[in-house]
């Protein structure tokens, strides 16, 4: 039985429980001796911990996705918790819960699966229809389906995230078909809750969340056309051309080529899931990253180095005195070399767009041919530029 969880840590406890290695990082010292930091993680959240003596003894006795029983002291540093341990050893899997040291999504999962079979049903598309009644039929993918995260660091990094943002992004397509005329809100609706399947196979998340060979290899995007495809095959009579948008919008729900996006939206809907799909996860990537420091005592987080900004955190008493402003964001070089006329592609991780946080619909179109018919795009579209 877990004796500690993260989010009961305060500072000044000395801590003895066991958690679930997420990161371990070998480092030196100014002084030249060695230290390590460990990501240390169970199913309330994460606490850094840091290990000062005996560093090479103690490595060797574990490795990352190890459990670990920790004796420590817990103190707040820049505004985080911190864990500086005296004592560590490995603990068996046959020792442990593992439920105890995943994070889950804070709805049940038979709230979420309903919500998903009610969605599906309320389709009108007889075909659309019949390909989301496929999948939520197949037990195999639906167990799949309710239990992986979004991603592995950037949104929804949880037991059941994958659910959770599919439905959000299908809510807000919703919403968004019933405020403008001419949307085909079921094919919408479709492949908002479709547009991330891949992902039960492109992530491992049994034990820590990571990716799979084949996630690594061939990506969530791919993974989740082939897996339309084999369903679109056991239904008769599904239309050729409907199948060609349904793929359309996995293949180009990031937007851009250089986020990962074999296309870029070519109609409508696609450019819709394009954004709400990219709205939620920013939503859950903020809100996240705010409610990781739960002692800090500043108005404001600390610096989150995807979206390069700190966040205000409104939500605290007003009473409570002001915490110390931020820092200064770091400083560009002064003397960095003049940037290229077009941006160079940059390689995107499997779970991300490596796009910056305010990416707009203006900051997409800046400084791109504005032509949609030129020899040029058709030559890019047809993959002579890849």
């Amino acid at each position: 039985m877990k004796k500690l969880f993260v989010e009961q840590i305060r500072e000044r406890d000395f801590v003895d429980s066991t958690f679930l290695v997420r990161d371990k990082i070998m480092a030196m010292a100014k002084n030249g001796k060695p230290y390590m930091t460990l990501k240390l993680v169970d199913s309330s959240g994460e606490v850094e911990g840091r290990v000062w003596d005996r560093v090479d003894e103690y490595s060797r006795l574990f490795e990352k996705d190890d459990f670990l029983r920790v004796q420590g002291k817990a103190s707040v540093y820049m505004g985080k918790m911190q864990l500086v341990i005296q004592d560590l050893s490995r603990q068996e899997d046959s020792e442990v819960d593992l439920g105890d040291f995943l994070p889950v999504c804070r709805r049940s999962a038979a709230d979420m699966e309903a919500q998903l079979r009610q969605k599906a049903a309320s389709l009108t598309d007889p075909h659309l229809k019949s390909l989301l009644q496929a999948f939520v039929d197949d037990d195999a993918f639906l167990a799949q389906y309710r239990m992986a995260p979004a991603a592995k660091a950037m949104h929804h990094v949880y037991i059941g995230g994958l659910l959770e943002h599919s439905l959000a992004v299908a809510e807000l397509a919703d919403d968004i078909a019933a405020r403008y005329p001419g949307i085909d809100r079921d094919l919408l609706v479709c492949g908002a809750l479709l547009h991330d399947i891949g992902k039960v196979g492109e992530l491992r998340y049994q034990r820590s969340f990571d990716y799979s060979d084949e996630g690594k290899l061939i990506g969530h995007i791919v993974m989740g056309v082939e897996m339309v495809e084999e369903k679109v095959r056991t239904l008769p009579d599904f239309p050729r051309p409907l199948a060609i948008l349904v793929k359309h919008l996995l293949l180009s729900h990031h937007g851009q080529y250089e986020y990962g996006s074999p296309k870029r939206p070519k109609t409508l809907e696609a450019v819709i899931l394009n954004f709400v799909d990219d709205l939620d996860s920013k939503i859950n990537g903020v809100r996240t990253h705010i409610e990781k420091e739960p002692d800090s005592t500043s108005s404001w987080t600390s610096y989150h180095r995807l979206y390069d900004r700190y966040f205000f955190k409104p939500s605290l008493p007003s009473a409570a005195a002001p915490g110390p402003e931020p820092g200064p964001e770091p400083a560009r070089p002064a003397s960095a070399p003049p940037a290229p006329s077009s941006p160079a592609k940059k390689e995107v991780r499997p779970d991300g767009r490596g796009r910056p946080f305010g990416f707009s619909l203006g900051e997409q179109m800046k400084g791109l041919n504005l032509d949609l018919f030129t020899a040029e795009d058709e030559n890019k579209e047809s993959g002579d530029a890849h």
